[in-house]
């Protein structure tokens, strides 16, 4: 089947992320831990492909309703555009490095979340995120919202990023996603990201503070507060990966750990900003 719910809804409005392999399913431990540390009343839904029980487990173990899903139905010309080494040949990550697990054919599988009918609202976070306060007013802000993909310049903020949104589930919208987004030469630059974009082009744009990426942090630190910051995303690098930008990252992948381990974590507005800053 395409679509496997793991048992009912028991609320009318979820939390979801995607995990397609195990090292998501890391990401998705910490980011689901420190939605419940937030107080949620929401659901939290998981979204998965073929991916190993013993990756799973602990999702489940932390209340997730798991749903399995399949690929969508993409013809071969596009998956093979969409493939992860003719996609960086075309469209080349110049600003970061995406790590090895990224399959960007992977990420349409997002837009699964529309079939999520028995909700009435839900969030879509990208299992590298984490949330550092409630945000379940999130679910009473409209289709669609979303933060700017901001890490770099003020230029950024024409883009929106897709790490965090808001939708409304309805089999209507995606049908009519399915019927958008496999049509003859179609290119998806940053996959499901600019496919939405187009798709939602009155987006309504939420604070930075409800996705702020974490090369905020070195980039324009003048933007980073501690005190406002919603929901951190690890954008490119993954924090339990090593990689160049580690040293540079440090104080954001210690407060990761914190919440992907089982010990306490800290209040972040207690944390230092950049250079020392608070």
């Amino acid at each position: 089947m395409d679509f496997l719910p793991e048992g009912p809804a028991r609320a009318d409005r979820a939390y979801v992320t995607l995990v397609t392999n195990a090292d998501y399913a890391l990401g998705a431990k910490a980011l689901l831990r420190s939605l419940v540390l937030s107080g949620t009343t929401a659901d939290l839904v998981v979204l998965h492909t073929d991916v190993a029980e013993a990756a799973l487990a602990p999702l489940r173990a932390l209340g997730a309703r798991l749903v399995r899903v399949a690929l969508l139905p993409t013809s071969q010309a596009f998956n093979e555009a969409h493939a992860r080494d003719a996609l960086h040949a075309r469209a080349a990550f110049t600003k970061g490095g995406k790590p090895p697990f990224h399959t960007p054919l992977d990420n349409f599988a997002k837009l699964r979340l529309w079939q999520l009918t028995d909700y009435r609202a839900v969030v879509f976070i990208d299992a590298d995120a984490l949330v550092l306060r409630n945000v379940d007013r999130l679910f009473d802000y409209p289709e669609f919202c979303a933060a700017p993909n901001v890490y770099e310049s003020l230029g950024d903020f024409h883009r929106m990023n897709s790490g965090v949104f808001t939708a409304r589930p309805s089999e209507a919208t995606f049908q009519a996603m399915l019927a958008r987004l496999d049509v003859p030469g179609a290119f998806w630059r940053r996959t499901d990201q600019s496919f939405l974009q187009e798709f939602f082009p009155d987006w309504h744009g939420l604070p930075v503070f409800f996705n702020m990426l974490q090369y905020v942090w070195f980039a324009m630190p003048e933007l980073w507060s501690w005190p406002q910051i919603r929901i951190l995303h690890f954008q490119y690098e993954k924090p339990w990966q090593d990689h160049d930008k580690a040293d540079r990252l440090r104080p954001l992948i210690e407060l990761w750990r914190a919440y992907a381990g089982e010990g306490p974590v800290p209040d972040p507005a207690t944390l230092a900003g950049p250079c020392g800053l608070p």
